[in-house]
């Protein structure tokens, strides 16, 4: 057993292929077969099953095992930073689990900031739902977390980033353009466009608590493919100032019934997270607490 065997097993799930894993760890794609086949011969288990039509498969000890051995990579890679920041000579990889609209709007601000202050620091992006965003904490898949505070019941801690108005979206020429407010009844009989990714639940909460329905004409998952939609004039939609206000050829509106987001950073503890994390963290209070003083004056 070894450290190697771990991270290159690990790495093979993360990638989900042999071939891809080989290439990150500069390894040959035997090399990696063998590690990790010589983990299972060790152990006497079945790590992984591998199969033609569905890929690679955990078995349900190696789903176990898994995450045991995150933990063990986690707590080496806190030790080797510790060591580099004790030393004034900073190394490691934050990894970071985002949605599409922080990603693109938010994660490059705070990087930007910490890359001038650490600049050997390296990052990892994983970007899904919010779902899959909790689940990557619970198998240790990634050290922080960009989220939604109204979607989270679980131990992290959070720490507030800004709060994102949700929006009306639709095309030039509209006759929403030039509304001041948009009450959320008018929007009852218009061709609607719901999102079926990250942000349907607040989309559902607003028409809820207006008692209507709306007249959904499409259901799509990806949020470029709806800015695309409303653009062509196929429907209005419902979603995230973050995301939409970067969209061309789009118009937005204010609801009278307002409605937010909060976004925030999530997570574990201090006391739990590497020192390159409570850096990204501090850079990060730092930088949005002085946006929010700004645009509160």
């Amino acid at each position: 057993m070894s450290l190697a065997r771990f991270e290159i097993f690990s790495k093979v799930v993360e990638l989900d292929s042999f071939t891809k894993a080989a290439e990150k760890l500069n390894m040959t794609q035997s090399a990696v077969s063998h590690a990790v086949a010589g983990l299972e011969s060790e152990w006497g288990i079945t790590l992984l099953i591998r199969d033609r039509k569905k890929g690679l498969m955990l078995t349900e000890v190696g789903q176990k095992t898994l995450i045991h051995i995150r933990e063990i990579l986690n707590q080496l890679e806190k030790i080797k930073q510790e060591v580099s920041f004790a030393s004034n000579l900073e190394a490691g990889t934050i990894r970071i689990g985002s949605f599409a609209s922080a990603t693109s709007c938010i994660l490059p601000k705070i990087i930007s900031k910490f890359h001038k202050k650490h600049p050997n620091i390296e990052f990892t992006f994983f970007e899904g739902t919010y779902a899959e965003i909790i689940e990557w904490f619970e198998t240790g898949v990634i050290d922080i977390g960009i989220v939604v505070q109204q979607n989270m019941n679980t131990n992290l801690n959070v720490l507030p980033l800004i709060k994102d108005k949700m929006v009306v979206a639709f095309p030039e020429g509209h006759r929403f353009q030039g509304e001041i407010t948009i009450d959320i009844q008018d929007l009852q009989e218009e061709p609607f466009i719901m999102p079926k990714g990250v942000y349907r639940t607040h989309v559902d909460e607003i028409f809820s608590q207006a008692n209507i329905k709306p007249l959904i004409r499409f259901e799509v998952q990806d949020c470029a493919t709806i800015a695309s939609m409303v653009q062509e004039g196929l429907g209005i939609t419902i979603g995230p100032e973050l995301f939409l206000k970067d969209q061309p050829k789009i118009k937005l509106g204010n609801l009278k019934q307002l409605n937010w987001r909060s976004v925030a950073l999530a997570y574990p503890s201090l006391q739990s997270v590497s020192p390159a994390v409570q850096a990204f963290l501090t850079v990060a209070q730092d930088l949005f607490t002085t946006e929010n003083e700004s645009c509160s004056n």
